[in-house]
């Protein structure tokens, strides 16, 4: 699988680090303790300063100077380069408004959000390309409990680029430590994303952005009761096979199709993707070892699993953004959270199809 993960050549070292596990395909750094948000700079390769630069472009004449062609510049206004000092590679061509926000701020974004970084653990933390996008998973002190023997962890992801791609993005998201399943359960009127634009202000919009992933407490005390109400409402292998037919739906189309019994005009790559989810709610081992196999909360944690261990993506960046920016796994483990909420609330009601 391809990773896209940036290699320092001058360094000769991978820009990734993981605490304890091996990620991807096992380049980076392995550490044993969890570092401060320095150690973690360093650790990662992001140690490197990215600053704007002017814009040049040569004149339609030229002159030769014994054998040697001299091109006149000229300014290209309003426009610039971001360029990484360490090795002055080019990541991007940016605007005049366009604020730099260094992979060192990204960090203290973290570390504003439990008071100078107390009791918060980085987890992983790397660079992609050539450095022009970087990535960040903390996690926060407490976690979720689930029955007496289900926990979940609450993690913060942030992701920014330095090539004017896109916007500083930070997420909420708990993980289940069991199966490392990515519980993206973004509950409705709420939120678990904020997005910062490079702009002039967003600096500042940095250092109070810990002030909105204060949600994530009443995210984690939300998610809490609906998980533990899930967990105490039983669902039979039918209905499971149910929810995910419609949990996984890509369009209206195929949802009307499948409710109105024209199985023959499913397409085949939605019908095995289906199977694939089921044969994972019934036979993996992190379904088994569980105590909320055969609860809605299990049902869910199946389509969650599945995007998050079977499901083939093209590269890890790719897994990134379908899992936590948007993308189709965001899109079906919301689908997938909607109808166990339905479920537990009204049953084998919600479904309209045999």
């Amino acid at each position: 699988m391809s990773h896209n993960l940036n290699l320092n050549e001058q360094t000769g070292n991978w820009s990734f680090f993981s605490v304890q596990q091996k990620a991807w395909t096992g380049l980076g750094k392995i550490i044993q303790d969890y570092p401060t948000s320095a150690e973690a700079i360093i650790h990662a390769g992001l140690n490197y300063p990215v600053e704007k630069r002017k814009l040049f472009t040569p004149t339609a004449g030229a002159v030769s100077i014994e054998g040697d062609i001299i091109y006149n510049q000229i300014e290209v206004p309003n426009f610039f380069a971001t360029v990484r000092n360490d090795n002055n590679a080019v990541l991007g061509v940016v605007g005049k408004d366009y604020q730099v926000i260094q992979n060192s701020e990204a960090f203290s974004f973290f570390d504003a959000i439990v008071g100078g970084g107390d009791g918060i653990l980085y987890e992983t933390a790397g660079a992609l390309g050539m450095g022009e996008r970087i990535f960040i998973t903390a996690k926060l002190p407490d976690y979720i409990r689930v029955g007496n023997d289900d926990v979940i962890e609450k993690y913060l992801f942030l992701t920014t680029s330095h090539d004017g791609s896109g916007s500083i993005t930070a997420a909420f998201t708990p993980i289940r430590i069991v199966c490392q399943n990515t519980l993206n359960a973004a509950l409705r009127n709420s939120t678990n994303t904020i997005r910062i634009k490079h702009t002039a202000n967003a600096k500042q919009r940095l250092v109070e952005a810990h002030k909105v992933m204060g949600m994530s407490n009443k995210l984690t005390e939300q998610l809490e009761g609906i998980f533990n109400q899930w967990a105490a409402v039983r669902i039979t292998d039918k209905e499971v096979k149910k929810l995910i037919q419609m949990a996984m739906a890509p369009n209206k189309e195929t949802l009307s199709n499948l409710i109105s019994g024209k199985t023959d005009e499913l397409s085949t790559l939605y019908k095995n993707t289906v199977d694939d989810v089921f044969t994972y709610a019934m036979t993996s081992d992190t379904q088994q070892m569980t105590t909320t196999k055969g609860t809605v909360f299990g049902a869910y944690n199946a389509v969650t699993g599945y995007f998050q261990n079977v499901r083939n993506y093209k590269d890890d960046e790719a897994k990134v953004k379908s899992l936590l920016m948007g993308g189709t796994a965001q899109l079906r483990n919301q689908s997938a959270f909607d109808l166990c909420n339905a479920f537990a609330k009204d049953g084998a009601d919600i479904f309209q199809f045999n």
